[in-house]
């Protein structure tokens, strides 16, 4: 048995194992989504099971649990046929979970002949067909339309690499240079890890390092039961709603029923809708690591490891839209899960009001603005990320302003970056005032983005998004947050807004003329009459919020003389 000393020491070493392969790959990549926003993640996975061991701290939460589906379904395929040398690639996503943007890689690592543990990459590509640069298409029904769909193949065969298949990855992009760029950066995350492992293993032995993934899965199992064990037992409900699938302007529900039973908690979700014929639709290796990001957020201290898992069993039909199979689409699982994540939020509120937050602002709002240089036959450019918004009012303090999805820690790139890598200048990129929830804990603020289109050729406009129909809700008495709200130039010059509130796609804008993107903030906790006055002046002063929703908010009418002491007093 390990001691608690040296059990430490191989922790932190195989932490930073999975961060140096995380920052190896964001030096490397190519796409700004990747160098830039970090929207990826590296770990080490259990030899038989495929259990996610360690994760590095700056990888996406969501692929904590997703990447422990895509190893077991590699274990599954190829049993123990796989070499030392082998690298295994796919991204299948009823497999892997998430979208068909998110590529992984699974190397097994050797050593003396016995398998000791796999390395995973995954990580966001920027394009890989379809009929929608950049891959977020809302009017998918099926999962072709999203782009290439790749089962699990050998990339490496015993250290060779196969060019076929690279050809084939390349062939099947938009931006090639960008597909193999962000190829060989994961493959080199990979080479650093496995070299890493050799000299832990050759410091501490292999059998040592094997018993510390069980030890450490052990403790985070125990960690996590003592603290559900603290909760009272009981099941408690909570439902939101989804705006449509894209296709029919229909809300689509999805509902939670939380259960805990001493020191295990069950989240059942099959009153949620049925499998819609949009890309809303997630598989259950999806939904179930959406439950594990925000418990994370909820229980701030557990690891990124499967043990935290074991006590929580996640309950969801395939008769729902949170359980899908082939060929339903993924490509919106980015919103689907925000909504899981929100409900957990929430739900704690009605039996731990001391660990729940609000809604957060639930719409990563995957915008893609793309065309070709110089016309007709010119290199393809796409503009594609999601965008921030606000976090939500919590028990102790207001929510963040424009803040990064809480499925993830994946950043929003550069202002900077966007423009000098696309033909697009930004008019705008502004905190949105009013967006917030009122509350006690004022919800953050969400963004404004107003983008000018400068290529000649003008540029097609996607828009997969959430939230329009149904904003981010307040906790304990705590107001609604503001909706989405997108725009974009006609062909007369005046705004058009989408038929179905936060998606839209087929758009084309001329040289010239803009789209704007207005995010939603965080939901308020508590009630507005107890939140301190002298931070109700201070929000006014700051332009946070007008004094005209201090007064409708809040009953709080702040004259021009106190405005101006206040913003005095701010600065």
């Amino acid at each position: 048995m390990l001691d608690s000393v040296t059990l430490a020491v191989l922790k932190g070493r195989l932490e930073q194992i999975a961060d140096e392969m995380d920052a190896t790959l964001f030096r490397a990549a190519f796409s700004p989504i990747i160098a830039e926003a970090h929207d990826a993640a590296h770990g080490l996975y259990h030899p038989e099971t495929g259990e996610t061991m360690v994760q590095g701290k700056s990888g996406l939460p969501i692929f904590v649990g997703v990447m422990s589906f895509a190893v077991r379904a590699v274990i599954e395929k190829f049993g123990n046929t796989l070499k030392d040398g082998d690298v295994v690639i796919f991204n299948d996503p009823y497999l892997g979970g998430t979208h068909v943007s998110d590529m992984r890689l699974v190397r097994p690592y050797f050593r003396d002949g016995r398998l000791l543990c796999y390395l995973g990459s995954v990580a966001h590509w920027h394009d890989i067909g379809g009929p929608v640069p950049g891959n977020y298409n809302p009017k998918a029904t099926e999962i072709w339309q999203e782009g290439v769909l790749i089962p699990p193949m050998r990339l490496y065969a015993a250290g060779e690499l196969r060019e076929d298949v690279v050809d084939l990855l390349c062939a099947n992009s938009r931006l090639p240079r960008s597909a193999y760029g962000d190829l060989m950066g994961q493959v080199q995350a990979l080479g650093v890890g496995a070299r890493r492992l050799d000299d832990l293993v050759a410091e501490y032995g292999g059998a040592v390092v094997a018993d510390s993934f069980l030890a450490l899965k052990a403790r985070a199992s125990r960690q996590m039961r003592s603290l559900i064990a603290e909760l009272p037992d009981g099941t408690y409900t909570v439902e939101d709603h989804l705006d449509n699938d894209g296709g029919e302007d229909i809300a689509l529900k999805i509902a939670l029923d939380l259960t805990i039973s001493g020191e295990t908690m069950r989240l059942d979700f099959s009153r949620s809708a049925a499998p819609c014929a949009g890309p809303l639709g997630i598989a259950y290796a999806t939904s179930a690591s959406a439950c594990y990001v925000a418990l994370k957020h909820i229980f701030n201290d557990v690891p990124a490891n499967s043990g935290v898992l074991e006590p929580i069993s996640v309950v969801i039909p395939d008769t729902t839209m949170l359980n899908v199979g082939p060929p339903h689409p993924t490509g919106g699982y980015t919103e689907t899960i925000m909504r899981i994540i929100d409900l957990l939020f929430v739900v704690f509120a009605q039996f731990a009001p001391h660990r729940c937050n609000a809604m957060a602002y639930g719409a990563t709002n995957s915008l893609a603005l793309s065309g070709r240089r110089g016309g007709r036959e010119g290199p393809f450019w796409i503009l594609f990320s999601f965008f921030g918004g606000g976090h939500p009012g919590n028990p102790l303090r207001d929510g963040l302003n424009h803040g990064n999805a809480p499925v993830s820690t994946a950043t929003i790139p550069p202002v900077e970056i966007f423009e000098a890598q696309t033909p697009v200048l930004f008019r705008q990129w502004a905190l949105r005032p009013d967006s917030g929830g009122a509350g006690r804990h004022r919800g953050g603020l969400g963004a404004i983005y107003e983008i000018e289109i400068l290529e000649p050729g003008g540029a097609d406009v996607t828009l997969s998004g959430e939230r329009a129909r149904h904003p981010p809700q307040g906790v304990l008495g705590g107001g609604p947050a503001a909706p989405t709200r997108f725009y974009w130039h006609g062909p007369d010059g005046g705004w058009c807004d989408p038929p179905l509130g936060s998606k839209v796609a087929g758009v084309k804008i001329r040289q010239g003329q803009r789209v704007r993107l207005e995010t939603p903030g965080g939901g308020g906790y508590g009630p507005p009459a107890e939140r301190d006055p002298a931070a109700i002046a201070r929000d006014v002063a700051l332009g946070y919020v007008s004094p005209e929703r201090a007064a409708a908010d809040y009953g709080v009418a702040l004259p021009a003389q106190a405005a101006s002491r206040a913003q005095e007093k701010a600065r």
